[in-house]
């Protein structure tokens, strides 16, 4: 009887605090602001989870210019609800009105990262928020150029790749620049860096790899000539299937491939058609897997076409691109970093990183795609993952769909 009781004291005390509220709301409209502070005070007295009740005791005392205790009320919304966008937004009006710069910048950055979207906003308060991304946006480029000015002496100490890492993790660290992860689709291998594109040195092939470009362009051309058909879409799953983001390129022509390699098997007579591709790609590292890999490919990306974001299926490979037929207007990004495609220029990357690519151009893109280990695996952990993967698809009877 007491535990009854007590909820429907308390069921009582939240009704008594909805009418206080109302009953301030009403004061408000009318100017009264006394008489709208003392109802809200009775109401989160009567209910002190109140967050409506508390953060229009805020704005009262706001406008009474009373602004310690409008700032002990966002802070009782704050302790019931951190996140709570209308709090967080107004004490960052707040301190900017006061004339404190960077706290007030530091909570528009608060605010801005749980702001809805702009469309459900009010005018007014859509008008403070393009407020908060101007006050904010003006603190970030100040601290940037602050943290490069202290930093600067030791940055020029550095090589350039190491100066490309600093500038990363300045940027990660103004949040201007997105964190990314590895996130394979299958296979994680743990311990490998998460390189979005590795450094050139690491890869002392690249060089006599690129040496072919004028080849193997050629050989695209003859190819394209005599075959067409044979590039084929490279998203191509089955209707019933979960589509995601390849919705608009599944079994599409606009982005298509050639490939040299069927479940790590090679195609015989595309491989005599392709001498010098096939020469280059033999001289890689490629990771090799029974019934999956190696693999290379020619990627074709149509004009006007984009690439949705997407990761690999595994980090224990990198992906190599060659690009070869290439009109201006073509870009590719991974992670954080945006590079634009140029004939003969490769670089090695890790898929299982967010990426995506354009062709902003009139005119199709031809590139070389291959797989190669990571130059982070021993010969013994090469031969243990590709052993382990092999064992997988046997247990389970699979047939591999596709390369890894």
């Amino acid at each position: 009887m007491e535990q009854t009781a007590s909820a429907g004291d308390a069921s009582t005390a939240k009704q008594a605090a909805a009418g206080r509220n109302q009953a301030a709301l009403r004061a408000m409209a009318s100017g009264d602001l006394a008489g709208a502070e003392t109802a809200l005070s009775e109401a989160v007295s009567l209910d002190a989870t109140s967050i409506s009740a508390w953060l229009n005791l805020a704005v009262v005392r706001r406008q009474r210019k009373d602004l310690e205790a409008a700032f002990a009320a966002i802070q009782k919304v704050l302790t019931l609800d951190p996140r709570n966008f209308p709090a967080l937004l107004m004490s960052a009006t707040m301190l900017e009105s006061m004339g404190q710069g960077v706290p007030a910048a530091l909570a528009y950055g608060r605010a801005l990262a749980n702001a809805p979207p702009d469309q459900s906003l009010d005018p007014p308060t859509l008008k403070a928020v393009a407020r908060g991304r101007v006050v904010h946006g003006a603190y970030t480029r100040q601290l940037g150029e602050h943290i490069r000015g202290q930093v600067a002496e030791s940055e020029s100490r550095c090589t350039a790749a190491e100066r490309r890492r600093l500038e990363a993790f300045i940027d990660t660290t103004l949040r201007v620049r997105r964190r990314f992860r590895q996130e394979p689709t299958e296979y994680y291998y743990p311990g490998l860096p998460a390189i979005e594109f590795y450094e050139r040195d690491e890869f002392p092939w690249l060089p006599e790899f690129e040496s072919a470009t004028a080849a193997i362009g050629q050989e695209v051309v003859d190819i394209l000539r005599e075959e067409e058909g044979g590039f084929t879409p490279y998203i191509h799953y089955a209707e019933h299937m979960p589509l995601d983001q390849w919705r608009g390129l599944n079994n599409s022509r606009r982005w298509s491939a050639y490939h040299f390699f069927d479940h790590g098997n090679p195609i015989e007579d595309r491989c005599r058609r392709a001498p010098a591709t096939i020469a280059a790609a033999s001289r890689l590292p490629q990771a090799v897997v029974a019934r999956r890999s190696p693999c290379a490919m020619y990627s074709a990306l149509a004009p006007r076409t984009r690439i949705p974001p997407h990761t690999g299926v595994a980090n224990f490979r990198l992906v190599v691109h060659l690009p070869l037929l290439v009109p201006p207007g073509c870009r590719f990004r991974v992670g954080g970093e945006v590079r634009e495609w140029r004939v003969g220029h490769a670089w090695v990357f890790d898929d299982t990183i967010e990426h995506e690519a354009w062709n902003d151009s009139d005119e199709p893109r031809y590139i070389l795609i291959c797989d190669v280990w990571s130059p982070r695996l021993s010969p013994e952990e090469r031969t243990a993952i590709a052993g382990i993967i092999a064992a997988t698809d046997a247990f389970n009877g699979t047939d591999p769909a596709a390369h890894v």
